[in-house]
């Protein structure tokens, strides 16, 4: 049984069920930075390494994620379907996932069994890329090109409003006791998973060869890759200028709330952000984002003025982080669009991995220094969307 819908339709009950598995993904790992240093040092570790532990996850993500996007598009060619990659990978992410606390609370920190938290942790990190590219790909089938963005920002505007909620999350998940957090967002994974199984029944399997998928696509995805690693980049020297002005502002280091009022706008925004991404196109929209974005945060940093422009700044950067999906399914053939939505995520993963080498005095730039290097970081983003707006028109 295969979906069907109009041209001009979305298939809205199944965006939610995606939006809600965003979510599930969202929400395990606000917890699991949340309480990573806590059970590292329960364990026996230092605090300290919670810090290496995510340059490593980060570091094998940006391979994997390419990897398990480029096996599910076999899966689809082959079976017809993405999905044993998903129900896979939410199966072992949610059953590792459980295992974490469990080992802090019942093993004994010996000398042999220290390793099986750290090692744990990382299998963790690794299972979740299972299926992340595999369940978005499916964004595709969901909406038509048109109306793509505005799907997407459905998913991304739930992942984001969890994710909000992350300076002050501290304050109310703690107090829960890790087993009870971690096993309440594995069986939401579990739960938003099945759902979504639910929603789209398996398709007909069509058993294509490898042989007819065509040129593998190099120049689109070096895009891809581009672009991942800019909107990362731009994003967190984003935040560490604005976080240190607000600081300034408002006279006081306690900005967990203001920052939460900030994520909120942001995932909000995706949504109106979508809806005109479907209107002038995706590309324009985006290209309107990075622009709007950079003078935005420069002239935030050079003015001091921060209440009259983060609007603007917070509607050009929802603009920015709602285009990337639409923009890699509009650019690489379907054939290959596993792989090059996963292939954004590894550049997005490798640049988190990077950041502090690269960047290693960013609690002390000066939020000039860091607005500065945003814009340079968008400015790479500008410059793959012109490219990959000039490939998309030639392919029309």
């Amino acid at each position: 049984m295969s979906i069907a819908r109009s041209p001009s339709q979305v298939l809205w009950l199944q965006v939610f069920a995606l939006a809600a598995v965003q979510g599930s993904i969202s929400l395990a790992w606000l917890i699991y930075n949340l309480y990573l240093p806590q059970l590292l040092t329960q364990f026996g570790f230092s605090a300290s390494l919670a810090a290496g532990l995510l340059v490593i996850e980060n570091a094998l993500s940006a391979v994997l994620e390419p990897v398990m996007g480029g096996l599910s598009d076999k899966s689809q060619r082959w079976v017809g379907s993405r999905f044993p990659f998903i129900s896979v990978g939410v199966i072992l992410s949610s059953t590792l996932f459980i295992a974490i606390p469990c080992i802090v609370t019942f093993v004994q920190p010996t000398v042999i069994w220290r390793s099986l938290l750290p090692i744990t942790l990382v299998a963790w990190a690794l299972a979740m890329t299972i299926f992340r590219s595999p369940a978005m790909v499916l964004l595709g089938k969901y909406a038509t090109p048109p109306q793509l963005p505005s799907a997407v920002s459905v998913v991304t505007c739930v992942g984001g409003m969890i994710g909000a909620f992350r300076p002050i999350a501290n304050q109310y998940i703690l107090s829960f006791g890790a087993i009870f957090a971690f096993a309440v967002a594995s069986f939401v994974m579990l739960a938003a998973a099945g759902i979504l199984r639910w929603v789209n029944p398996p398709e007909t399997p069509n058993f294509q060869h490898d042989t007819k998928v065509g040129k593998f696509p190099y120049p689109e995805l070096s895009l891809m890759f581009a672009t991942g690693l800019g909107v990362a980049w731009g994003t967190r020297l984003m935040m560490n200028s604005l976080t240190q002005l607000l600081k300034v502002q408002f006279h006081t280091n306690n900005i967990d709330m203001l920052l939460v009022y900030i994520g909120l706008a942001i995932a909000i925004s995706t949504l109106p952000a979508g809806v005109l991404a479907t209107k002038i196109g995706n590309c324009q929209a985006m290209l309107l984002g990075v622009g709007t974005t950079i003078i935005s945060i420069l002239a935030i940093a050079f003015t001091g003025a921060i209440l009259p422009l983060i609007v603007l700044l917070v509607a050009g950067f929802s603009t920015i982080i709602n285009g990337a999906i639409p923009l890699a399914l509009g650019l690489i053939s379907p054939k290959w669009a596993g792989l090059g939505i996963g292939t954004y995520f590894g550049g997005f993963a490798l640049a988190m991995s990077l950041f502090g080498w690269l960047f290693p005095q960013v609690p002390k730039m000066t939020p000039v220094i860091s607005a500065l290097f945003c814009g340079l970081a968008f400015l790479l983003v500008g410059i793959c969307l012109i490219i990959a707006t000039v490939q998309i028109n030639a392919k029309a």
